[in-house]
Formats: structure tokens, C-alpha cells, sequence
């Protein structure tokens, strides 16, 4: 947890939730469990547990000290509709990101079903402005399905983290879609990303409208194959004019 990220479509992030369990090819690789599971069994350590799921509720009050205004990528080590969270905690947290309104927080799960139900079932979360959800898309089995349920949800923003891309999607179904991220997988074992497939998606998205990120080529060494697709870095953002306004050269 940290007041400043290095993920390039966030300010911060918060982790009132640590750790998970795999439930698609997009985790194979997963970033958050090969750090966890560095510091297993080192006592003191916040991750002394490794990926082994652990809610904190100290933590709950983290962005309501945070005065100034950012961007918030909620639980980079977790899911926070993974199974074995309860409810009741999930509303906790929900509870402070809609009264901590100075700042943005980005929701992000695999657990598509789980958050569909949870949110329809609390109305007062519905539509605040600094609450976006999303969902993670790799590819067509697992991730598309994810779609429609993101898509038919009460929500001020919602966005695909389509990252690590692991095949070519098809056609999107972006009508319910306010932003997308694209990326490809990096670290040991990287599976490639083709620019095709990134090529697709960023035109589908311009097509529509809808705000494109392109985050990373990736790779074992992802500095060196940067950000830039077709000669740009993409970074459009939800409430910006004109999808492309912000693509640089």
C-alpha cells in the first residue's frame, strides 16, 4: 500500500485486503503473489502470511488522512470480491471510499459474478461519482463474459483492465464501457502480446468513443519495449473529450 504507484493509470494504491487465489489464465503469472510470496514466513513483515488472503481492517481509514486528491487503485494485492471476503467488509470498504470524496478509487475484479450481485443489492453505492468498477479481461472464455455483467452495472465509471492480453478478443461489447486498458503481461515467463490484437481494440474503442490506456507492451524486460503503439503512448482517461485527445506522439 502506498501514497504514490508506479502503475501508470493510478496515483496510489490501498489494500484493505492482501492476498488471493487464482481463478483464470490471467493469474498464472501473478505479479502481487510472486512479491507476497517472497516475505512468507518472515515475522513482522505485512506479507510474513504471502498470498494467503488477509483483510485489514486498520487500514480502512488510510484514504480519509490521504487530503489531497488522487487517483486509487483499490486492493493491487487482492480482489476484493474474492470469495472469502465478506459482505460486510466489503461494504466497510465501499462505506470509505464514497465519504472519502476527494478522491477516485478504481475497483478492479476477476470476480465479475460476485460483483454484479453484491451491487445490486446495495443501492447507495449506486452511481457515485468517485466509485469506478471494472473488470479484468485476458481472453475470450474467461474474460469476455465478464463484459455484460460490468456493463449492466449502476456505476459513475466502468472500465476493462484488458491486461495481460493473451489472445485477440474479437468484437468488444463496449456500448455499457466508459474506459479501457490494455497491456501485455510482464516479468519471468511473460506471454507475448500481439499488436494486432492491442491494434483492435484501440480502434473498436475509437469507434465507440470510449477512452483508450494503452499501459505496456511488457515482457521480461518491459522498459525496453515501452508504451508506445503505432508510434503513440495512449493515455486517454473516463471525462475526457474526443476519444484520442490525449494520445501523444
Amino acid at each position: 500500500m502506498s501514497d504514490k504507484s508506479a502503475i501508470e493509470w493510478t496515483d496510489a494504491t490501498w489494500n484493505p485486503v492482501t492476498g488471493c487465489t487464482k481463478v483464470s489464465p490471467g493469474c498464472k503469472h501473478c505479479y502481487a503473489e510472486t512479491f507476497a510470496e517472497r516475505w512468507r514466513g518472515v515475522a513482522g513483515h505485512p506479507y510474513e502470511q504471502g498470498f494467503d488472503l488477509r483483510l485489514w481492517p486498520e487500514r480502512l481509514g488510510v484514504p480519509l488522512s490521504w487530503k489531497a486528491p488522487r487517483m486509487i487503485f483499490v486492493n493491487s494485492m487482492s480482489d476484493l470480491f474474492h470469495e472469502d471476503v465478506p459482505e460486510e467488509f466489503i461494504e466497510r470498504v465501499f462505506r470509505v471510499m464514497s465519504d472519502a470524496s476527494q478522491h477516485t478509487f478504481q475497483v478492479l475484479t476477476k470476480r465479475a459474478d460476485r460483483l454484479a450481485n453484491w451491487h445490486a443489492r446495495h443501492s447507495e453505492f449506486w452511481f457515485v461519482p468517485n466509485i469506478w468498477l471494472g473488470v479484468s479481461v485476458e481472453d475470450r472464455r474467461f474474460g469476455l463474459p465478464r463484459i455484460p455483467l460490468l456493463g449492466a452495472l449502476r456505476a459513475s465509471v466502468r472500465f476493462l483492465s484488458i491486461e495481460p492480453l493473451l489472445e485477440d478478443l474479437g468484437t468488444l461489447q463496449l456500448e455499457n464501457v466508459d474506459w479501457v486498458i490494455v497491456g501485455g503481461e510482464s516479468g519471468r515467463g511473460a506471454r507475448p502480446m500481439r499488436q494486432e490484437w492491442a491494434i483492435s481494440i484501440r480502434d473498436q474503442c475509437r469507434a465507440a468513443g470510449v477512452p483508450f490506456f494503452f499501459k505496456q507492451w511488457g515482457g521480461v524486460r518491459k522498459k525496453r519495449h515501452g508504451r508506445l503503439l503505432d508510434g503513440r503512448t495512449w493515455d486517454e482517461m473516463p471525462g475526457q473529450h474526443g476519444a484520442g485527445a490525449t494520445a501523444t506522439i
